[in-house]
């Protein structure tokens, strides 16, 4: 539920960000009625796009069984770890400058009078945020069923809400909490998630791994664990399970989980690491 909440949160405040700032600019432009009914065209095409994804993902999930689907279920979570891990540097690097960008092109779209180009920019900026959103959903809760799946369908609606709420207070009180703010704290969150969807993906990679007739060092590297902290804290327990579901924690690690994860860090922190600025030293005439 909680997972569920906090993607549906992140990525629709996203989505409500993008929305809100070509609305705001097109307001301001003369003889914008008929920009803004092919901007909330878009917004609605966007949202279709995201759909038929969520829809062709499920089908496929469905129409795989046995082997083939646990190998489906492990590359979704791998690709929406690294989707993550991209999403979390893309707007590392361009968070600033999206707001004017997204206004040069809508301003491009409009000087050139084509209606339909407006409304295919928005349609690709919702649709992105859709698309991840699905992915991410599908990664977290492939494997949920029950009271499971009504809770974690509920933790989505709720973060829907908490989007609305959040934007909104976002955009009246920025000078106690900045949108600079909401997204360093948002960007740790989601990549502690990343690095636990990739951990659930190399669990049913090993179980897979572990049926198949394989060189014995593997069934090491991926099986025998290389500590054990579960007197400190069990992942099979309630509170350890929440952890390891939010932050990808083993008690009882292999050896190509500590190496995966380890890398994951890696990469992340090179990614986002602040950048030395360029000086450009003067040239005497």
């Amino acid at each position: 539920m909680g997972q569920s909440m906090f993607i549906v949160w992140r990525e629709s405040v996203e989505a409500l960000l993008v929305i809100g700032i070509l609305h705001a600019w097109l307001r301001q432009q003369p003889g914008a009625g008929n920009a803004l009914r092919m901007l909330w065209a878009g917004v609605a095409a966007g949202l279709g796009l995201a759909a038929a994804l969520g829809w062709g993902v499920l089908q496929a999930g469905d129409w795989l069984a046995g082997s083939g689907g646990e190998w489906f279920q492990c590359a979704m979570l791998l690709v929406a770890s690294l989707l993550i891990l991209h999403m979390v540097g893309w707007m590392h690097q361009h968070g600033r400058t999206l707001k004017t960008s997204l206004q040069n092109s809508a301003a491009e779209k409009l000087s050139q009078g084509s209606g339909f180009g407006l409304l295919l920019l928005a349609m690709l900026a919702v649709g992105r945020e859709g698309s991840e959103t699905v992915v991410f959903l599908y990664g977290i809760g492939n494997q949920q069923a029950g009271m499971d799946l009504t809770r974690f369908v509920i933790g989505g609606v709720l973060g829907f809400v908490l989007a609305l709420l959040s934007y909104a207070a976002l955009q009246a009180g920025s000078r106690y909490f900045s949108w600079r703010r909401f997204f360093q704290v948002s960007e740790v969150m989601l990549l502690l998630l990343g690095g636990a969807l990739l951990m659930a993906a190399l669990d049913r990679f090993s179980g897979q791994l572990m049926g198949m007739d394989v060189p014995e060092v593997l069934y090491t590297v991926f099986g025998d664990p290389l500590w054990d902290t579960s007197t400190l804290l069990d992942d099979g327990s309630a509170l350890g399970g929440t952890v390891a579901g939010l932050t990808g924690y083993r008690a009882m690690p292999s050896l190509a989980a500590a190496v995966i994860l380890g890398l994951y860090w890696l990469a992340a922190w090179a990614w986002l690491k602040p950048r030395p600025q360029v000086q450009f030293a003067a040239r005497p005439a």
